[in-house]
């Protein structure tokens, strides 16, 4: 009996140890490698989801260690012990480009466009302008229109809002710093030039751009912190902010409580033209390129649209956007205009510094 239960033990062992060998060459004992990099505000809250950093760690054994820094920022700043940039445009790599030269890999995870924030009084006024109209149910504004506004000094009481300070203005970040600030002084420069800007015609609108953003002041260097202030500030700081469609759905789906009381005054509003902001993922070094696939595993992608707002390619966002309880979303994205040139844009940065 005792021949025998000693068999029995052994053979137990040795199945443990084959479990734990199989075990380990599916990589289940593998520690997670922690990558460390800068990241757009925008997209904390889509890094920071505990059923993303699962996947993360359960699929790819990756984690992720970020600073918060605008888009441009990062590309010039301390790259030291840093495996990867995660700003939010095709600009910022080819700023990273010509700074550092080319990157071990790059690719596009996500993309979102840049709307207009207001609320309800402001829409109407607009509305009543003429400056917006609805179409299957969401609000587009007429660029064109609103620069004309901007550029000749009308006031928000003119506009019938006696109760607003000052004339019509659109709140962005810096756009010397951050991506949603750059891209809208790129969408700016396209309307004054009627058209996408290049390099034959951006001196001709440069100062006229250059006087629409020395109206503005103070700007934040984050979209996040703008969009945060633009919540908090009520509509006498901040009457229309220019930031990312993906802002409104992610604190929808967080807040659901908060939301429901801001929504019948929070309105989103698309330009005509917008313009897509393309959050790409930059490797610095080989360990950094490991993200790439983390991020555009199909999971994380889908969590990206239905909790965070960001449009990719396996979200289905031209049928499904009930879960955010925000109205007004755009089934689609067509009416969009591409960003100058990299050229163009290093112009008007050095124009609006």
């Amino acid at each position: 009996m005792g021949s025998k239960t000693k068999w029995i033990g052994f053979l137990i062992l040795l199945a443990v140890i084959a479990v734990g060998g199989i075990y380990l060459l599916l990589g289940g004992g593998q520690s997670p490698v922690t990558l460390r990099g800068y990241v757009g505000g925008e997209k904390i809250g889509l890094l920071e989801d505990p059923e993303v950093q699962g996947i993360l760690e359960r699929e790819y054994h990756l984690t992720l260690d970020y600073a918060k820094a605008g888009s441009l920022d990062m590309v010039t700043a301390d790259h030291t012990g840093r495996d990867f940039l995660f700003p939010s445009s095709q600009n910022a790599l080819e700023y990273y480009q010509q700074v550092c030269g080319a990157p071990v890999k790059s690719e596009i995870i996500f993309n979102t466009p840049i709307v207009l924030y207001t609320h309800t009084p402001i829409l109407e006024a607009f509305r009543d302008r003429g400056l917006v109209t609805e179409r299957e149910g969401c609000y587009y504004m007429d660029m064109e229109g609103l620069v004309a506004e901007i550029e000749a000094g009308t006031t928000w009481a003119e506009l019938g809002l006696p109760e607003l300070y000052g004339t019509v203005a659109v709140n962005t970040t810096d756009p010397v710093r951050s991506n949603s600030g750059n891209m809208f002084a790129g969408l700016l420069a396209n309307v004054l030039c009627g058209g996408v800007t290049d390099v034959e015609h951006v001196e001709e609108i440069l100062p006229r751009l250059c006087s629409i953003f020395e109206r503005l002041g103070y700007m934040e260097a984050s979209s996040s912190d703008l969009f945060d202030q633009f919540l908090k500030t009520g509509m006498g700081a901040k009457p229309m902010i220019a930031a990312y469609e993906n802002q409104l759905l992610e604190f929808a789906v967080e807040n659901p409580e908060d939301w429901e009381q801001l929504k019948g005054d929070i309105v989103m509003i698309y330009p005509t033209p917008t313009v897509w902001s393309s959050h790409i993922y930059i490797a610095i070094d080989e360990a950094g390129a490991a993200g790439v696939d983390a991020l555009l595993d199909e999971e994380v992608q889908r969590l990206a649209w239905e909790k965070h707002g960001f449009r990719t390619e396996v979200s289905g966002t031209d049928s499904d956007s009930g879960q955010f309880g925000v109205d007004h979303i755009a089934a689609a994205i067509t009416q969009v205009a591409a960003m100058p040139s990299y050229a163009v844009m290093e112009r008007v940065l050095e124009a609006l510094s």
